[in-house]
């Protein structure tokens, strides 16, 4: 298994069992980066729902679906109860056949319907794809023995009735497809392979421009808290070219072809995201519109950090946070025991362990060891211990002191900005906002986030905010298995169309699928 944990931080780790989005296949060629993919743990596809950061999870951030293995915790054990969501871990893909693998690097694009629908088609595990349509519906593709694919009901196993047959590769790609008994060809698209630089790292990013002379609008995709290279996995950088709109994506510092070292110092990667947006506006030349940043998980942190530095003309955060890592971890764990239905005396006891082995953790096993274990000594007899995760506490639970400060300046030896408040600059800033938020998010609880921005729109801010009911972290709606595991289903109608239009025009519409919307108080 790969670095499953390089996110120790929220966004990362799993903390309970299910499947979603996002996972990771080799590396693509980078001549051929549109037309293939690969995603790194859930979010973009995995069996997650119990891990986290970037569904983006979210597919069409990234994609292919892994059921993954339960993690490790800093000694390198397994720890049963946890899986790796689709945006964090990183597993290498089975081994494929010569065919195989042609058939897939042939078919994996975006393409349009003759209904006007678009589609992406995307890498996965072993032999098999994954799609995506623009509407939110999603599934696994499995080769036949005729040269067709069946499908799947997004990442569960039950099948869907929509089938891919294709013709034969042409040039070594499919121009033309059928799926659901509907014709598609392959859309074609702009693209600049770029190289720039932040506080002296190198960064490696790409623009991709819907074809055409005329502006159009340019979002710059913002990593979540993955390791893995968004140029690779990031399908955004598709699905909305598709749309009309151009998209630039980058691995961030120490990931993919990027320099530099692994971090989670919004300081430094929002400096790098102004960079990457400047870098944007310089290759899209007199072909740049309107401009802005759309970050989903933790780079819902950094895209309202980086458009206070630098003007843009909007930020899109998906499943983001008002709160700092801290209040996350805890707010995570109020859930947790809030829905095992232990009592508020019990979570109190609960939230006293998670703030002393938060105390540990950020000192890197320096400080607060004697209290912190105290404390699971006094507790870990109790009914409720068994169902305290967190976002990051359970990665010190099981641990003595030796084994956590060698866990924590070892293996997760990079800069957290755990106690980072986004509140002030969200207050301060001038920049239309769309936030969308899953209502039923275990990894991102999102309750004191709707209320934080739903407060700054009642004060005069120019943002909008979309709730969407039943969507978990990574924007998928799912199933529970009679074992309790979450299965991502697909992602919410309305959902990638409320972000092309407020990308578009700078407003939304009336309705999108069944989100809970707040317009600002003016009007948009």
């Amino acid at each position: 298994m790969g670095p499953w944990c390089r996110h120790l931080v929220p966004h990362l780790v799993s903390r309970d069992r299910s499947s979603s989005p996002r996972s990771r296949t080799a590396s693509p060629d980078p001549r051929r980066v549109l037309n293939r993919r690969r995603h790194c743990g859930r979010r973009q596809p995995i069996d997650r729902r119990a891990a986290v950061d970037n569904r983006h999870r979210h597919l069409f951030a990234r994609g292919e679906e892994v059921r993954v293995q339960p993690p490790e915790d800093l000694r390198g054990k397994k720890l049963k109860s946890l899986v790796v969501l689709s945006l964090c871990g990183a597993l290498a893909s089975l081994p494929l056949s010569a065919t195989a693998q042609t058939a897939k690097r042939c078919l994996i694009g975006a393409y349009q319907l003759e209904n006007g629908q678009t589609l992406d088609i995307a890498p996965s595990r072993g032999d098999t794809l994954h799609w995506t349509a623009f509407t939110g519906e999603t599934g696994r593709l499995r080769p036949q023995a005729d040269g067709s694919w069946t499908s799947t009901v997004g990442w569960t196993d039950r099948p869907a009735t929509d089938t891919l047959s294709s013709a034969d590769c042409k040039d070594g790609e499919k121009s033309e497809i059928t799926f659901g008994g509907k014709r598609g060809h392959r859309l074609a698209f702009d693209v600049s392979e770029t190289r720039f630089e932040s506080n002296g790292i190198k960064l490696v990013g790409r623009l991709v421009l819907p074809k055409g002379k005329g502006p159009v609008p340019v979002v710059v995709l913002l990593h979540g808290s993955e390791d893995d290279s968004a140029r690779d996995t990031n399908s955004l950088q598709r699905a909305l070219p598709a749309e009309g709109i151009g998209v630039f994506v980058y691995d961030k510092r120490g990931t993919g072809a990027s320099g530099g070292a692994y971090t989670q110092d919004f300081d430094v990667l929002a400096d790098d995201a102004v960079l990457a947006m400047r870098e944007a506006r310089r290759l899209a030349g007199a072909r740049a519109g309107r401009v802005g940043y759309q970050g989903g998980s933790q780079g819902g942190w950094i895209a309202p950090l980086a458009a206070q530095r630098s003007p843009v003309d909007f930020v899109i955060v998906g499943f983001g946070l008002t709160v700092s890592m801290i209040d996350q971890d805890q707010q995570s764990v109020a859930l947790e025991m809030r829905t095992n239905g232990h009592s508020a005396q019990d979570t109190e006891k609960a939230l006293a362990l998670t703030r002393a082995g938060e105390r540990v953790i950020e000192s890197r096993g320096r400080d607060g060891y004697e209290a912190f274990d105290a404390l699971r000594q006094k507790y870990k007899s109790e009914p409720w211990y068994k169902d305290v995760r967190g976002n990051f506490l359970h990665l010190v639970l099981p641990l003595d002191k030796a084994q956590i400060v060698e866990g924590l300046n070892t293996k997760y030896k990079f800069e957290t900005s755990f106690r980072y408040d986004p509140m002030p600059t969200l207050r301060a800033s001038t920049t239309p906002q769309l936030w969308i938020l899953a209502a039923d998010d275990r990894v991102a609880p999102s309750a004191e986030s709707a209320a934080s921005i739903r407060s700054l729109i009642a004060a005069g801010k120019r943002y909008t905010l979309a709730v969407y009911p039943g969507a978990d972290h990574g924007m998928t709606e799912f199933e529970v298995n009679p074992d309790g595991r979450r299965v991502s289903t697909r992602f919410p109608k309305g959902y990638f169309q409320m972000m092309r239009d407020f990308i578009r025009d700078g407003r939304v519409g009336d309705a999108y699928g069944n989100a809970v919307m707040t317009l600002p108080a003016g009007g948009q």
